[in-house]
């Protein structure tokens, strides 16, 4: 997921998106335990994109005075 996708959604999307990726994340994780990853490569890039949709979600809240 490209940064310029992720400045497009709301706050609410991006919390849901980050839910999804995490739980997919996690689903990931069981099959390497289980050796049954075929895509190793794919952790990494889910890591990123939570990476990024929880950076973008902490500039969106406003700023303590």
């Amino acid at each position: 997921m490209k940064m310029s996708e992720i400045r497009d959604l709301t706050a609410a999307e991006l919390v849901v998106k980050s839910r999804d990726l995490r739980q997919e994340l996690f689903q990931l994780r069981l099959n390497q335990a289980s050796s049954q990853l075929e895509h190793p490569a794919q952790m990494r890039l889910l890591r990123r994109d939570v990476a990024r949709l929880e950076t973008r979600l902490t500039q969106l809240r406003p700023k303590a005075p």
